[in-house]
């Protein structure tokens, strides 16, 4: 197992281009099970979720080629010789019960593991099943499985309680082989999505609306294969960015609409950081130390779950106290402890986080709890005196491809160690 080692005190700067979205990929990849055809993605992230994903598609049958070094992996489905995706494979990672409603919609039947993932919360999948159930399926839960089955779905209205990524994006790929038109309200509106509407629409689906609250879809009776590019990770340029500001550095990422990014460009003005905008770039150039900034977490356009925790420990250090309320998930502050032991002053009482800045943080052996708090944990490190070990960072490793090499670039004081039994 490994972990990272960081000595603080160094500033920052240079420029990072960025990988693919994880969170993008995974359903774009889990798209593939819609069609026969062979299926070309570029940009693809060596990520363990990646990998896993992969391993996921080919279990059931899927033939894979390519290598993740390269960024680029085919995948066709034309010989799925099941449709169940047991209990050893999805409780590792969550995506997976993604697959439940493309087999659904292109064999009449699936059988799915209840799903696993990181610790933040329950994260229960009743949207998805309810949208599907709205689409003609018979769902039951049997020994921790859900089994569905229906001869053909069929377009319906569908208002999902809250815009969940998760229920959006297997709503979208069910209804693309549903009969008839589906329309999906109260959807989210991220980034990915509109990358998922893009693959979809390329695959011959009719869709409009991804991005926007309402999404309109015309079910085919079956789709194409073809090439797709799959969109930059906003989070991993979020998170660079962050390492910029708080080492007092300036950090150029390239590869991503700034758009993408906006809420947090946004809150990073009004804690003190210099943002120029390019067509497909952001630079952020620290104007001294960052300024106390209360943040709440929302769906898409809004401040991002995902990158609470990063900015979090750049408050740690920031002049003034900031409040930072998390509304997404209700256990996402597992990385408050471990900041503590830097020297950080944070106080939570429920969903909210009083972060207090304080002049030094000073390093500290760490444990990484999961993907987003394993992030910040390096970002405090960055500027912690002395020594700052993370270990458990295969967390980290889930969602970031060649993070300690992109910081080391940066001109960061960092290196991966074995750990030692």
């Amino acid at each position: 197992m490994d972990k990272i080692k960081i000595v603080g005190g160094n500033r920052l700067q240079g420029s990072v281009i960025l990988s693919g979205s994880k969170n993008a990929a995974l359903p774009i990849l889990v798209s593939s099970l819609l069609t026969a055809e062979e299926c070309t993605y570029e940009r693809v992230p060596n990520l363990q979720d990646i990998e896993f994903i992969l391993r996921v598609l080919g279990e059931l049958g899927a033939e894979i080629d390519g290598e993740l070094d390269d960024g680029t992996v085919k995948v066709k489905c034309e010989e799925i010789d099941q449709v169940e995706a047991p209990y050893d494979l999805v409780r590792k990672m969550r995506a997976s019960v993604l697959v439940l409603g493309p087999l659904l919609a292109r064999f009449g039947e699936a059988k799915v593991s209840l799903p696993g993932g990181c610790a933040i919360g329950a994260r229960p999948i009743n949207f998805h099943l309810e949208g599907l159930k709205a689409l003609g399926a018979q769902i039951e839960l049997q020994e921790g499985y859900v089994i569905a089955k229906c001869k053909r779905l069929k377009g319906n209205r569908v208002t999902f309680p809250f815009p969940s990524v998760g229920a959006t994006e297997h709503l979208m790929m069910a209804a693309s082989l549903a009969q008839g038109e589906t329309v999906l309200e109260n959807c989210a509106r991220e980034p990915e999505i509109v990358n998922l509407g893009e693959t979809l629409n390329k695959m011959g689906v009719k869709l409009e609306g991804a991005g926007e609250e309402t999404i309109r879809i015309q079910g085919r009776d079956s789709l194409n294969g073809g090439r797709f590019r799959i969109m930059a990770d906003r989070i991993e340029a979020g998170t660079y960015l962050t390492a910029g500001f708080i080492t007092q550095g300036k950090v150029k990422v390239e590869g991503l609409e700034p758009i993408h990014l906006e809420a947090v460009l946004k809150v990073f003005e009004k804690a003190g950081a210099r943002i120029s905008r390019g067509k497909e770039s952001i630079e952020l150039e620290a104007q001294g130390l960052a300024r106390g900034t209360p943040i709440t977490t929302e769906p898409f356009p809004g401040f991002p779950t995902d990158m609470q925790a990063q900015f979090m420990a750049l408050m740690c250090v920031a002049q003034g106290e900031s409040e930072i309320t998390e509304t997404i998930f209700e256990n996402r502050f597992m990385h408050v402890s471990e900041l503590t032991r830097l020297g950080a002053d944070v106080s939570t009482k429920g969903n909210v986080a009083v972060v207090r800045g304080v002049h030094t943080l000073n390093g500290a052996p760490l444990m990484a709890t999961d993907l987003r708090a394993s992030a910040s944990l390096i970002v405090a490190g960055l500027v912690a005196k002395g020594e700052t070990v993370v270990s458990r960072v295969y967390h980290l490793d889930r969602g970031y491809e060649r993070l300690e090499e992109k910081l080391s670039a940066l001109g960061a004081n960092i290196e991966r160690l074995k750990e030692t039994t």
